[in-house]
């Protein structure tokens, strides 16, 4: 079944798409939920102005990440944290401390969900964390983790 996206859905598409779903997710989902409408002949000029909406406030919202990262590319940002002897840590760290180390080295405001750590930190050394601050905007930032003394 054809359906025109009125929401952006995960995995399926963004607003605006037409596109082919099966149809018991479309009667049992989309539709009732008000996330999409039945795509005819007609509203091939709907979707055009969904689409161009969405560019533009998608445009504008862009900014704001992209002075972020302007402000956090190449940024060492560093941890200090209980460690044993051999650098092993006491605990871990996690996407909340590295939100909290950056808001403290750099002043900039990043939400947690947006750090990319596939495991806490669990050593001392330095490591590469992503941050994805928009949908393709995206900056590394350097995690210095050292015992604390």
């Amino acid at each position: 079944m054809r359906v025109l996206l009125r929401d952006d859905v995960a995995g399926v598409g963004r607003r605006g798409d037409i596109v082919k779903v099966a149809g018991g997710f479309a009667r049992n989902f989309l539709l009732p939920e008000g996330r999409a409408i039945v795509a005819t002949e007609g509203v091939e000029g709907q979707a055009e102005l969904m689409r161009r909406g969405r560019d533009l406030r998608e445009a504008q919202d862009r900014g704001g990440p992209e002075a972020q990262a302007a402000l956090l590319a190449g940024a060492v940002v560093p941890i200090a944290a209980r460690a044993a002897g051999g650098g092993r840590l006491f605990g871990s760290i996690g996407p909340g401390d590295v939100v909290e180390a950056i808001r403290a080295a750099k002043g900039v405001e990043v939400d947690r969900k947006h750090v990319v750590l596939p495991e806490h930190i669990k050593e001392t050394g330095t490591f590469e964390v992503p941050v994805q601050l928009f949908r393709d905007v995206e900056v590394v930032v350097t995690v210095e983790v050292s015992p604390a003394s």
